[in-house]
Parts: C-alpha cells; sequence; structure tokens
C-alpha cells in the first residue's frame, strides 16, 4: 500500500532463475501498489557471511577472549558494527515487510542468508532478553519467506519422503523471525521448478503476483508451535 516500505532480502546466484524471476515478480507488483522496495541482492553484493572479528569496527570490550554475541551487541550500542551490517540494520528498521526469496538448500536458506541473519540481527537491535518472541525488539514488522524446493510437493507432505515442510520452517520462521518479534505470514513456496513444464513456472509467477496483490491484508500466522507441529 501507498507509503509501505518493503526490504527483499535475495540470494541466488542466476537472475535469470525462477528465485531471480520471483524477486523481479515482488518487485514490479508492490511498486505498482506504491510501496517502496529495496532489494538486497546478497551474491550480487558479495556479502560476508562469517560473523568475525572484522564486524567490530576499533577496540574490543574483552581483547582476551572474543565473544562474537557479547562483541557486536556492545559495538551495536557504540555505533561500531561494520559499514555493511549497519546498512542492512538500516534497510530492516525502514522495513514493514521482510521477504526472503531462497533456494532451499539442505532443508534451510542458503549460507550466505543464514550469515545475513547471524551478523545483522545482533543482540540489541532485533532482540534483548526479556525482549524476544511476541516483545522482540522488531514487532510491528511482517515477513515472508518465499522459497523454491527440489523435491516436489508430496515428498514433503505429511508422512512423505521429506515429511512436512512445515517442520523446516520452525528453526527460521520462529526461531529467527518470531525470536526477534516479527509476525510471519504463510511461507510461499514453488515446489520442484525444476522438474515441472515452462508452462507450469509461469503459472508460479502468476500465483506469487496475485498473492502479492492482496498481500497486506493476510493475517499472520499462529506463532506457536501447534502451526509447525500438528
Amino acid at each position: 500500500l501507498p507509503g509501505r516500505k518493503v526490504l527483499i532480502v535475495y540470494a541466488h546466484q542466476e537472475p535469470k532463475s525462477l528465485n531471480g524471476s520471483l524477486k523481479t515478480v515482488a518487485v514490479e507488483e508492490l511498486r505498482k501498489q506504491g510501496c517502496s522496495v529495496t532489494v538486497s541482492d546478497l551474491y550480487a553484493m558479495q556479502f560476508e557471511p562469517r560473523a568475525t572479528r572484522n564486524d567490530i569496527v576499533g577496540c574490543l570490550h574483552n581483547s582476551e577472549e572474543f565473544n562474537y554475541g557479547v562483541e557486536t551487541w556492545e559495538a551495536y550500542k557504540r555505533g561500531d558494527l561494520s559499514s555493511d551490517v549497519i546498512e542492512e540494520q538500516k534497510k530492516v528498521q525502514e522495513a514493514d515487510l521482510l521477504i526472503f526469496q531462497f533456494p532451499l538448500y539442505w532443508f534451510s536458506m542458503p549460507a550466505i542468508m543464514k550469515g545475513w541473519m547471524d551478523r545483522v540481527l545482533v543482540q540489541g537491535f532485533a532482540h534483548e532478553y526479556p525482549n524476544c518472541y511476541d516483545s522482540g525488539l522488531l514487532k510491528n514488522k511482517l515477513s515472508l519467506f518465499s522459497f523454491t524446493t527440489g523435491s516436489s510437493r508430496e515428498m514433503y507432505a505429511k508422512g512423505g519422503i521429506n515429511d512436512d515442510i512445515r517442520y523446516l520452517l520452525w528453526p527460521m520462521q520462529h526461531g529467527i523471525m518470531h525470536f526477534c518479534g516479527v509476525k510471519v505470514l504463510a511461507p510461499h513456496i514453488c515446489f520442484a521448478p525444476e522438474y515441472v513444464s515452462e508452462e507450469e513456472r509461469k503459472e508460479m509467477l502468476i500465483a506469487w503476483a496475485r498473492r502479492l496483490k492482496t498481500l497486506w491484508q493476510e493475517e499472520p500466522i499462529d506463532c506457536s508451535p501447534e502451526w509447525y507441529f500438528k
């Protein structure tokens, strides 16, 4: 909706991929609605996924023994995180909606996107005990995981060879987003695009565009174990 801000965190190496097309469809559809859309194209940015000493500018809080969590928390309070992290935190801070667009790797997100989570969502910025889950510091934001799979829908059904795909969403949606207070919209999953016809891939893009048209009317999922494991 006009004035709404969206950040798309996108992890795919090939712009012509289905993930690339899904990202482009989201940018076009949301801009058409009057939203302002920012894309963090992690591979194109050569985003650093590793959580290291380099994420802290200047002196360490404790130079005797390096503790990444403590050091980034202290650096956040001092304004001493590395510029690439600060840049991403600004985008998150401004966004009403975060869309994560990626291919599923080993039941999870690609390393470059996991590294984005590890480095950007630091204590003090995204959470600060007891301010986590419903009182996480990023409350009033929405998120949505949009991804492609290698296996078919049947293989990801309850009792299928991979079992229910919702199980995999628990660490991503609950352990990261909900932990930081972010509300979670139902995931958008394109099953096995490599094994379907060109026609069906076009259908997938049309379905995503259609969903985006009414996205702001959607209710977030119930953030409880029941949603994932019932």
